[in-house]
């Protein structure tokens, strides 16, 4: 019986798949990515290139999740992209749907999973996650996000920024995903919350790919010169 896997891809680093990733992604018929809009490649297709080329003659489906946050363009927008994949299920076809990082952490697989167990209960889903960036960013960096009794918080930094002070008053690691063009922002409002000169900075963006930037130093020492202003980017800051 034909079903649907969704696989976390990791932060970019095609090692860093799991050996489950790569069985299913072999054993598939049709692999599914998104994309923010028609003609842009895929970075969770990139990840498994090397994989693709030694694997049986595959059907690629691009789904275009264009960047909005309007609620009604999105909902159409997942809507039809699961009924494309469905579509491919029911004709007997195993699918993979790829996503870079982990299928359940600001992904948009998270959405087509809704849409597809609301209207199209009988595919048999299964998931198999993916090495999120934070985790990949911490070794790289040599940084612990958390010990004993210590509390880390993550924040998408593309969406609203308000609660940000609040809840870098009780915590002692904030971590910062996404869009970069918004973290000097957060630099100013994590100040305001007490984060020492002392604490510990580090910012990265494009993990696990041939333009990957990491860099490390004391929260007093940030200046604009350190940070990105790439999407795919993330920001550590530890007290001390």
């Amino acid at each position: 019986m034909a079903e649907l896997t969704a696989i976390g891809c990791g932060p970019g680093d095609p090692e860093l798949l799991t050996v489950k990733a790569v069985n299913a992604i072999k054993k598939a018929d049709v692999i599914t990515c998104p994309v923010s809009k028609e003609g842009k490649q895929s970075i969770a297709l990139s990840v498994v290139d090397s994989i693709l080329e030694e694997s049986k003659n595959q059907e690629i489906i691009n789904l275009v999740f264009p960047m909005t946050k309007d609620r009604d363009v999105l909902e159409k927008t997942w809507k039809e992209n699961s009924r494309l994949i469905a579509q491919k299920v029911q004709a007997g076809k195993n699918v993979v749907y790829l996503t870079v990082g982990d299928p359940y952490l600001y992904s948009t697989w998270i959405y087509l999973h809704r849409e597809l167990e609301a209207n199209y209960p009988e595919i048999k889903i299964s998931v198999i996650p993916g090495i999120v960036s934070m985790f990949t960013f911490a070794a790289k960096v040599g940084v612990s996000l958390a010990e004993g009794a210590e509390k880390f918080t993550v924040i998408p930094s593309c969406y609203d920024l308000s609660q940000v002070k609040e809840l870098a008053k009780n915590s002692d690691t904030m971590v910062f995903l996404k869009d970069g063009r918004y973290f000097d922002q957060v630099i100013e409002l994590l100040r305001e919350a007490g984060f020492s000169d002392d604490s510990l900075f580090a910012i990265g963006q494009d993990l696990g790919t041939d333009h990957e930037i990491v860099k490390r130093m004391r929260f007093g020492d940030v200046t604009k010169d350190a940070m990105t202003t790439k999407y795919f980017s993330i920001m550590v800051v530890k007290r001390v």
